[in-house]
């Protein structure tokens, strides 16, 4: 039975581990950083930060000839299309934390975001700071807390590479760049861990986690850890729209973990005020015990995975939308929706938030893939029947798309 002392203690390095990832995420947020646009001066305030936190932390520098960053050069375009850009340089933040070990684990979050909106904005409105609290102020916050806690000698069978990834929104700039010109030798690295948007874990504490299939390992221990009442849900594929992703494609087991879309998704709203900083808590205490949990295992054997990309592909020459955000950690059946989005058909035909589709014409939906290939069946004008469960009621819309 533990003394009053020892809970006194953990409670008082819990407190102060929250109120520390609420100093991070409000700074990393505030508008004083413009959004943190790769290239720019807010993100070099941004870097400036994560550099303090980390050599404060104690940890050592681990990029370009022996200090914090690590530069590389782009194209700047807001236009994708267009035959050239702004010439920028974007910084990626390196630190290693050395316990003597044959094998290292790399902890990434990108602290790159919007700017005011140039590209990837679903802001309607005038031009606005993107604070980007939970994409991904909250990533880099609870990496910060994972490298507080494994600086104190919690897992110390691995060395740990932390590394803050700029110009991932633009197309993981920073971590295509890494893995290219690495700066420790990727044969060491045992696997990689990442957190982009990790800030807004739901009532029903669902944690999305992909790469689960990168290696055998993962699954079993994953399923096994009980921390706080959360729930996970999985994907096997090392491939999906974040940092992960550079690293599967250099044969290295890959988490990428993920609390949800939400309607402020790469909009002015997404503020630090939103976000859930006890969920947060949970959420980098899940991380922490996988990495106990792995710590005594040798190197992790790498499996290649089906690219659910390509379950994407087939469907998602679709010419039509319902205008929703999808609910990607939901875990039951059918498509939950997040947040309908205004003047859209969905919000035209009555349908509401937190709506679950689970027909679309004669197409049964049972996740967002049948969500995908029922829409790839009609184009612009098109009329269809979308059934939605609503609480314990059924209900039908007619849709015009």
């Amino acid at each position: 039975m533990m003394g009053t002392s020892t809970v006194f203690g953990q409670m008082q390095m819990t407190n102060t581990a929250l109120q520390q990832a609420k100093i991070d995420v409000v700074y990393l947020a505030s508008d004083y950083l413009e959004g943190r646009e790769t290239g720019t001066a807010g993100e070099k305030l941004a870097a400036e930060y994560i550099v303090h936190r980390f050599s404060g932390i104690g940890l050592s520098p681990k990029g370009d000839n022996g200090g914090w960053y690590q530069s590389f050069d782009f194209d700047f375009k807001t236009n994708p299309h267009a035959a050239s850009g702004e010439a920028r340089t974007g910084n990626n933040v390196v630190a290693f934390l050395d316990n003597g070990a044959a094998n290292t684990i790399v902890i990434g979050a990108h602290y790159d975001h919007l700017g005011q909106g140039n590209f990837s904005s679903l802001h309607a409105g005038e031009r606005a700071i993107h604070n980007g609290a939970d994409d991904n102020a909250s990533g880099i916050a609870a990496m910060l807390r994972l490298a507080t806690e494994l600086k104190e000698g919690k897992a110390s069978g691995n060395n740990y590479l932390f590394i803050a990834f700029s110009g991932e929104e633009l197309g993981l700039f920073g971590s295509k760049y890494f893995v290219n010109n690495p700066t420790i030798n990727l044969g060491t690295v045992n696997y990689m861990i990442n957190m982009d948007m990790v800030g807004r874990l739901n009532e029903e504490k669902v944690l999305a986690v992909y790469g689960v299939g990168t290696s055998p390992a993962f699954r079993s221990v994953l399923e096994n850890i009980r921390i706080g009442g959360i729930k996970i849900t999985t994907s096997d594929s090392g491939v999906g729209p974040s940092d992960h992703t550079s690293f599967y494609l250099k044969d290295l087991p890959v988490l990428h973990f993920f609390t949800g879309q939400h309607r402020e998704y790469h909009k002015p709203a997404d503020d630090s005020g939103l976000i859930n900083y006890n969920g947060l808590m949970e959420v980098t205490d899940y991380i922490m015990a996988l990495l106990e949990q792995l710590d005594d295992d040798a190197k992790l054997a790498f499996s290649k995975t089906k690219d659910e990309s390509e379950d994407d592909q087939k469907v998602s020459k679709f010419k039509v939308t319902l205008g929703v955000m999808p609910d990607y950690v939901h875990s039951g059946t059918g498509m939950r929706i997040d947040a309908v989005l205004d003047d859209k058909p969905a919000q035209k035909a009555g349908i509401q938030d937190g709506d679950v589709v689970i027909r679309i014409g004669d197409m049964e939906v049972k996740d967002i893939y049948g969500y995908m290939e029922g829409l790839s069946h009609y184009k612009s004008g098109d009329k269809a029947k979308v059934k939605v469960k609503r609480g314990d009621k059924e209900l039908e819309f007619d849709v015009v798309f």
